[in-house]
């Protein structure tokens, strides 16, 4: 009966301390600068702020252009550099030119320390 007290005993402390630990949680995306969906002038630097430190080496983002006055609905990639911030929290979007009038998309994958890759986009639309 001893040896049984023992295991179960152990077994508890064991399952006490799994239980403890924090659970990995995937990054999410807080906030954006500029925020999804509003309208305003050409950001010089895309903003985008997460729930978890990002491993930069396996995160990213891309920016299209997806609607232009005048233009038909096709969407055109747009040249920017993808940064980390001082704040690991956070990444820099840069585009390489002066956005113009238009909607914009930023479609992003956020790498945290659970590996997870999770993806999403942000809209937002540039007015004159």
């Amino acid at each position: 009966m001893s040896l049984l007290k023992t295991a179960l005993a152990g077994g508890a402390l064991w399952a006490g301390l799994i239980l403890s630990l924090p659970a990995a949680a995937h990054p999410k995306l807080l906030s954006s600068i500029p925020a999804a969906g509003t309208q305003g002038t050409p950001p010089a630097v895309i903003e985008l702020r997460f729930s978890e430190n990002l491993l930069t080496q396996f995160s990213g983002a891309k920016l299209t252009m997806t609607d232009m006055p005048g233009m038909p609905n096709s969407p055109m990639p747009v040249k920017a550099s993808v940064a980390a911030s001082t704040d690991p929290k956070v990444m820099l979007i840069k585009p390489a030119s002066v956005l113009s009038t238009g909607t914009y998309r930023v479609d992003w994958r956020a790498v945290s320390s659970d590996t997870h890759p999770i993806t999403g986009n942000v809209v937002f639309s540039v007015q004159p």
